[in-house]
């Protein structure tokens, strides 16, 4: 089985790095490698998931704490190494503390003993969803689709036949465990091992639910609306608690983190909630000053020109951007205007454009005037 990459590298990050890098690293690299974006690509898949995982332990600050002191070994449920560790005995990172707790029982010790049917959260979910420039923009609704797990309506996600209800298993005594005590010359040791027959739940079905199997959970599609709020840009997240899949020994759900994807506009260009746009002008609306229509997302503003424009000044309009995600307040549009020259001329025109070239002459010009001066003291 291939070694196990360093959580960091799969995200592309150096230890230490804080909860905001590792959430943007996680997007980046989540709309990367989605399903969505590369379908039939196993590869991808592989990474996807490699991603995910990665996630799921350095965004959760008790994992990510156990990982930076222990590496894989620190989160593995299968610990140091998976099954082959400590001679394919399967210890877990807690377990052997447990192991080591207990021998230290032997001597007088009170080591404490984890329970394998404690509450765990569900498994997380993620979906990747496209909206428009605009939804983005405004904030919208969507309906989203999905198929996970649910708990078993036959059971309430208890797992028996209804009517039934689990039975303290009787070789555990419902602890879960069983403990063994060796005796050897150096003293005695307490060894303990989750429970083969219950796997550590403590408790037997004796009679398993006919729709779930006595797993308690059933797979099922689902539909659920996600608001999505303005201001929100390409690769955001928005976390949906607990509506991941159901939880394990009665603990939360897991939850589901929607990743958007923005369509771009055809017109604007955005930074942040900033946005830019280039419209065309003719010389004598530069020249003359005039007053021009510039589109915003939320209408048709006017806005004048000054006369003596040059060709690619920007103009900035306050508070026409976009709403900024988690304030009042909205970014602003930049206007970049373009100086449009005429490609088709009639006669006429063509002579009065001649006849206004003699007109203006190089003193109307700031700026070709002084670059003409500069041509005559190269020259002189």
């Amino acid at each position: 089985m291939a070694e196990k990459r360093d959580y960091y590298e799969v995200l592309g990050l150096k230890k230490g790095a804080s909860d905001d890098e590792i959430k943007k690293a996680f997007r980046k690299m989540a709309m990367k490698y989605h399903p969505d974006k590369n379908p039939g690509d196993k590869e991808a898949e592989e990474k996807f998931k490699e991603v995910n995982e990665a996630y799921s332990v350095l965004s959760d600050p008790d994992k990510k704490s156990k990982y930076d002191r222990f590496g894989h070994a620190g989160v593995d449920p299968n610990g140091f190494g998976g099954a082959g560790g400590f001679g394919g005995g399967g210890f877990g990172f807690d377990d052997i503390f447990d192991m080591f707790g207990g021998a230290f029982s032997g001597f007088g010790g009170g080591g404490q003993q984890r329970r394998a049917n404690s509450p765990r959260k569900g498994k997380d979910l993620q979906k990747a969803i496209t909206i428009t420039f605009e939804e983005a923009a405004f904030g919208t609704k969507k309906t989203i689709a999905l198929s996970k797990y649910v708990a078993c309506g036959t059971c309430n996600g208890e797992g028996t036949k209804p009517g039934t209800s689990k039975k303290t298993c009787p070789k555990c005594g419902g602890s879960g465990q069983i403990s063994q005590i060796q005796r050897t010359p150096f003293g005695q040791f307490q060894s303990v091992t989750t429970c083969d027959q219950c796997g550590g739940a403590g408790q037997v079905i004796e009679e398993p639910c006919p729709d779930c199997k006595g797993s308690g959970r059933v797979r099922k599609n689902v539909t659920i609306t996600v608001d999505i709020p303005a201001g929100v840009d390409n690769e955001s997240v928005i976390p949906i608690r607990g509506q991941g899949e159901p939880g394990y020994n009665g603990g939360p759900a897991g939850d589901l983190y929607i990743v958007l994807n923005v369509k771009p506009h055809k017109m604007f260009k955005r930074q942040g909630a900033d946005l830019y746009l280039e419209i065309p002008i003719s010389f004598d609306q530069a020249a003359l000053g005039a007053e021009i229509v510039v589109p915003t997302l939320e209408g048709k503003v006017s806005y004048k020109v000054p006369a003596g424009t040059q060709p690619g000044t920007t103009f900035r309009l306050r508070e026409k951007g976009i709403k900024y995600l988690k304030r009042e307040a909205k970014g602003d549009l930049y206007v970049k205007v373009n100086l449009e020259v005429p490609t088709k001329l009639n006669h006429k025109q063509k002579k009065a454009i001649e006849d206004m070239g003699k007109a203006v002459t190089e003193d109307c010009y700031q700026k070709k005037s002084g670059f003409a001066e500069k041509i005559k003291e190269l020259f002189s």
